[in-house]
């Protein structure tokens, strides 16, 4: 069962477990620099607004009817990332055209493990982007569908889908009280509350890989046979163009988001997220091939970003999770 509540989606497994829930929701942020340096996590910005699909069938086109799921705003060249929170194990897969952002594979119902085609959660607490190399991710950014720059374009040669697919599995009941009666603390998240530290025609949005960001995806801790593949809920996320937003639902699309440039005159802080008890799937070598917005532009002869400008100095905040109790931190110094 899947709930749309304060701009966030909520999946609910009460068939499988009373506890087995998580909360999905699509941050607004920087669109960081496309120019082949690394960066630090961004800052959330705000959640991108979700309307329910079904409320606005007079003005989507049928494809949106049939997919079903919700719909966001989002300009051309913004960026966005995953936010998930909950304390009950799930495996999630997230796609864009149907291709998989773990593994630059075509999204196929099931878990599996060779390689990892979904994220463990809580033990990921967000998604930035198409897990290109170890430890580094390509930021998703919105464009239009048929210009060429989505990952669905580059691998499939179609534009066929855009927007974002999700699919959720819960852990087993016999699994997670298993676990929960494990003597180390477990499901917890780094945060306590919300994980916020960080006239047009219509015209069909998908997702690009832009800027490089230093984040880890991280291995499932747990074994396969301890999700219940038997349960899944699925949901189609659609970018509507924000141009047309207010011609869809009839309300104003959130404003321009800051670039990165003016974040970082601004003196804000970015953040660098660790995990010392987890490792790092390996990377997709299909997204690694894969063009950013900024090199397919170049080779077009368009600008397709309005600005670009590479930042540095920027204050960064470190997170850590994965201290044992009791552990001290060793610092820098």
């Amino acid at each position: 069962m899947i709930e749309l509540k304060q701009d966030r989606l909520i999946f609910r497994f009460p068939e499988v477990h009373d506890e087995a829930r998580v909360s999905i929701e699509f941050q607004r942020t920087l669109r960081i620099p496309d120019d082949d340096r690394e960066y630090p996590l961004p800052p959330g910005l705000g959640r991108f607004p979700l309307r329910h699909v079904d409320d606005f069938v007079a003005n989507v086109p049928g494809s949106w009817i049939e997919h079903g799921g919700v719909m966001l705003p989002m300009y051309q060249s913004e960026a966005l990332w995953v936010n998930f929170s909950g304390g009950y194990p799930c495996a999630v897969k997230v796609a864009t055209g149907k291709i998989d952002a773990v593994t630059g594979k075509t999204l196929r119902p099931g878990l599996g493990r060779r390689p990892q085609n979904y994220v463990a959660i809580p033990e990921q607490p967000w998604l930035d982007g198409y897990c290109v190399e170890q430890g580094v991710i390509r930021q998703f950014v919105a464009m239009p569908l048929g210009a060429g720059y989505t990952a669905e374009e580059q691998i499939t040669g179609e534009a066929e889908h855009g927007g974002l697919q999700v699919l959720v599995y819960p852990m087993k009941a016999e699994a997670y009280e298993r676990l929960r009666s494990q003597p180390m603390e477990f499901g917890r998240s780094i945060f306590a509350g919300e994980m916020l530290c960080r006239s047009a025609t219509f015209e069909g949005m998908g997702l690009a890989p832009g800027g490089r960001m230093r984040q880890q995806i991280f291995d499932d801790p747990h074994d396969l046979e301890d999700w219940d593949q038997a349960h899944v809920s699925r949901c189609f996320v659609h970018l509507a163009n924000s141009l047309v937003w207010r011609q869809i639902t009839d309300e104003h699309p959130p404003t321009v988001p800051p670039t990165a440039r003016e974040y970082a005159n601004a003196g804000l802080p970015w953040f660098e997220y660790y995990d010392d008890h987890l490792s790092a799937v390996r990377g997709s070598g299909i997204l690694d091939k894969l063009k950013s917005v900024v090199q397919l532009g170049s080779e077009k002869g368009d600008v397709p970003v309005p600005e670009n400008a590479s930042v540095q100095g920027m204050p960064i905040v470190e997170l850590r999770k994965g201290l044992r109790k009791g552990q001290v931190r060793e610092g820098r110094f």
